[in-house]
């Protein structure tokens, strides 16, 4: 199996991007993520479990369970983002947060939120892996239920949110539907970007 030291970099890039904008607008603002993302932010803000801890054992999972499906090669890249997000948010919880004044804007926050989780997560896709979790387990359940991947991809973000309903206000609820959407948008632009030849 051939790494390539370009999309080892873009995984880094990718999933740094994605934690500072965890860190520094979902958890603060009370506007959450879908899918696996929405479920790391549940438990921080019931169990007070660090999604840095929780992400690296959700994705774990999702990915042992993904492993005969997927290949070696998308489970390697998705270990680099996963790992690099995990390692990138715990340095970012060393500091305090940037925009503070986003948990009195939750549509700012949703909008702002979706740019950073739409660019960290499309850039990780784009080198051959993903942050987290929900890729390798929608990939593995589109194989075996024979169901369009976007299908499984929604319910992931609306199971996530459903949990995430038991403390987010209908307003913040209703903004991060906005972010789960827009973010997911962004993603497919990123991936629909045509690659220069190596």
């Amino acid at each position: 199996m051939l790494i390539s030291f370009r999309r080892v970099l873009l995984s880094l890039l990718g999933s740094a991007i994605l934690a500072f904008g965890l860190y520094n607008v979902h958890a603060f603002s009370v506007v959450t993520e879908g899918g696996m993302l929405g479920v790391t932010l549940f438990l921080h803000h019931w169990f007070g479990i660090s999604p840095s801890i929780s992400g690296l054992i959700i994705n774990a999972a999702c990915y042992l369970a993904g492993w005969r499906t997927l290949g070696r090669t998308f489970i390697l890249y998705s270990i680099i983002s996963g790992g690099g997000f995990s390692v990138f948010y715990a340095l970012f919880e060393q500091s305090p947060q940037l925009w503070p004044q986003l948990a009195q804007m939750p549509l700012t926050a949703a909008i702002v939120g979706a740019l950073f989780v739409g660019v960290g997560v499309g850039l990780c896709v784009r080198a051959g892996g993903a942050p987290g979790g929900d890729d390798a387990l929608a990939m593995t359940l589109n194989k075996i239920l024979d169901r369009p991947i976007e299908q499984i991809y929604l319910i992931s973000d609306l199971l996530a949110l459903a949990l995430c309903s038991t403390y987010l206000p209908i307003k913040n609820l209703a903004c991060s539907l906005l972010t789960v959407v827009l973010s997911g948008r962004i993603i497919g632009i990123i991936q629909r970007v045509p690659k220069k030849n190596a």
